[in-house]
């Protein structure tokens, strides 16, 4: 396993530490008693409900070590603590499509609270990577899947 720190901001950790907590103290319980319940069905090896939730407790026992695993390398950053004029994690920025003059705001978060839907890009993403280091009034060069996309910068604000 990797040493290596990755950003998360102070609202990915309070996701990851409340489904962690959820994990442990209701799904894993709750698994414990279907598989005693499906014990009590008799011969395992034809037994569908034995099967599925041994396959849950599994997916449920690897989510946790997973989480546990992100927790103890995240680095944790509070945006609203950050003062610079320049776009690094945790920035929210407004662009403008210049093609056609349409903007649009992204915040750059950890990988696994990325929701595009919401505004949210990973910081491994290609935009966050092309944004990283600019200022308001620099362009902005994505190489997307469907071409090369041009931005303005207008705005990096940190909340």
């Amino acid at each position: 396993m990797s040493d290596e720190r990755f950003p998360m901001t102070v609202h990915g950790k309070r996701l990851l530490d409340e489904e962690l907590k959820h994990l442990i103290s209701v799904e894993r319980p709750n698994i414990v008693k279907a598989i005693e319940v499906a014990r009590g069905h008799g011969d395992l090896s034809e037994n569908a409900d034995y099967s599925a939730a041994k396959e849950r407790q599994s997916f449920i026992e690897g989510r946790i070590q997973e989480i546990n695993g992100k927790l103890a390398r995240a680095q944790i950053i509070d945006p609203s603590s950050i003062k610079s004029d320049k776009v690094v994690f945790g920035a929210t920025v407004i662009l403008a499509d210049q093609e056609n003059q349409k903007q649009i705001q992204y915040k750059i978060v950890g990988v696994d609270e990325a929701d595009i839907k919401n505004g949210k890009i990973g910081i491994t993403s290609p935009i966050a990577r092309a944004l990283i280091g600019k200022s308001s009034g620099d362009e902005v060069v994505v190489h997307a899947p469907k071409g090369q996309v041009h931005y303005e910068v207008i705005k990096v604000y940190y909340k």
